[in-house]
């Protein structure tokens, strides 16, 4: 019986940002699900304020992926990694006062973000250069499984009818 290997998830926090959420979930939309290497160019060249955090953060995942593969042996193909996760969840709120009309004040407040990056490495599968061997050995499924769909759509479905009821008062 074989076993599937669990992927590793390496992952870095940034606690206590002073950007709201909402802010910074611009930005995370932008890299999540990207290549490591093409969500660091992303990061970098994206003009808002919480962008060179996320650079920070996303160049600290990575190295905890290194160091933690290096001390438990496993063979990490950073080039193979991606941004599996990014979060942006909230944190404490700053209550503040402003100045108001007639010697009132208004209550604002300040929204604080914990931003949470997760890399992990994409499965042996997807690698860029493909074998001769591998090539012909994917087009031979694909054949079984066209005569599978031509089949599957013979099968005759059966219709109901629905009577309508009305109530006479």
């Amino acid at each position: 019986m074989a076993v599937a290997e669990k992927t590793r998830e390496y992952r870095a926090e940034a606690r206590f940002q002073r950007v709201s959420p909402q802010k910074a979930r611009l930005v995370l939309d932008l890299i999540k699900g990207r290549g490591v290497e093409e969500a660091l160019t992303t990061a970098q060249f994206t003009k808002k304020r919480i962008a060179p955090v996320i650079h920070k953060l996303l160049v600290s995942a990575v190295d905890n992926a290194k160091y933690i593969a290096g001390e438990q042996g496993l063979d990490l193909d950073v080039d193979n990694l991606y941004v599996k996760q990014a979060l942006a969840n909230e944190g404490p709120r700053m209550k503040r006062i402003r100045p108001a009309p007639m010697g009132r004040a208004f209550r604002y407040q300040r929204r604080l973000t914990h931003i949470v990056l997760s890399v992990a490495e994409r499965d042996g599968g997807s690698s860029l250069v493909t074998r001769v061997d591998e090539a012909k050995a994917e087009k031979a499924p694909k054949a079984t499984a066209k005569k599978a769909a031509k089949t599957a759509g013979k099968v005759k479905v059966a219709k109901t009818s629905v009577k309508k009821v009305s109530k006479k008062a």
